[in-house]
């Protein structure tokens, strides 16, 4: 999928949605763990729910390569059924990689060719050649890690140089030249609102992967006022308050429920912004 068409499916669905599939096996309704392929069958239901209100899904691997073969089954099942089901949707493998270049390439080569992935989060420390093999791909982008939202960015990503800019800056100036607006975005945590700022003026074009509204308490008008740029230039994701809204028999209607509730107010912002 390019820019172009991903643009096209926030101004149709009036959202800028992204459900993150963290489907931990632990939290699951009891009733789906009689299934062959509980995990799977879960994605389904919440999928098939809220595919008319978002344009991006994104498994987060660790759920499923922590259950070894049949993790990877379950994770190789969902992107089929989406790509079957919802061509048109944007998907995210959120993997975070981030290796030597060869090693890169494999990863790059197993998440695009493979999987189909259209994205894939990758990890800078290494520098552009640890990037740059994932940006060989047509109509493929990197989602490079800038200011994650856990209490442990502060360990690294707050350094200052000796210009006293922190290290997360650096980061994105560095990294912006690697690739361009089409085949590159960034992650910036919805809880580090303000800090969208600064980011902004580097990036003005850029889309922005914004974890961190819903269960780990980010605010979206917050990342909205700060975030939107003249095309929106967000992806904001909600994975737990989604997924595990309700926990019953009723799991599938309340995600949709709470589905719809966000996305109704994306579509009054991009509104407000004259952006549909």
């Amino acid at each position: 999928m390019n820019l172009e068409m991903l643009l096209d499916k926030i101004r149709q669905k009036k959202s800028f949605l992204c459900v993150g599939l963290d489907s931990d096996i632990n939290k699951i309704p009891v009733h789906l763990t009689k299934s062959k392929a509980p995990v799977f069958a879960f994605n389904k239901q919440i999928i098939d729910v809220t595919a008319p209100y978002s344009v991006a899904y994104k498994p987060n691997l660790a759920f499923y390569e922590s259950r070894g073969i049949e993790g990877w089954q379950d994770l190789v099942s969902t992107v089929e059924y989406i790509r079957k089901n919802y061509p048109d949707i944007f998907l995210i493998a959120d993997a975070k990689r981030g290796d030597i270049g060869n090693t890169s390439a494999m990863y790059a080569e197993a998440f695009f060719n493979k999987l189909s992935f259209d994205a894939v989060t990758v990890a800078p420390y290494m520098g552009q050649d640890s990037v740059k093999p994932f940006l060989e791909y047509e109509n493929k982008f990197v989602i490079l890690l800038a200011l994650t939202s856990n209490s442990g960015a502060s360990d690294f990503q707050y350094f200052t140089s000796r210009e006293n800019k922190p290290l997360f800056l650096e980061v994105i100036e560095k990294s912006k030249s690697w690739g361009n607006p089409e085949n590159m975005m960034y992650v910036v945590g919805a809880t580090k609102a303000a800090m969208l700022v600064p980011i902004r003026e580097l990036i003005p074009d850029h889309f922005l992967l914004v974890p961190g509204i819903g269960a780990q308490g980010g605010s979206l008008e917050e990342v909205a006022k700060y975030g939107l740029n003249k095309k929106c230039g967000l992806l904001v994701n909600a994975s737990r308050s989604i997924l595990f809204a309700d926990t019953g028999t009723d799991f599938a209607k309340k995600a949709a429920e709470e589905t719809k509730n966000i996305c109704y107010q994306m579509a009054a912002i991009l509104e407000n912004a004259g952006l549909i």
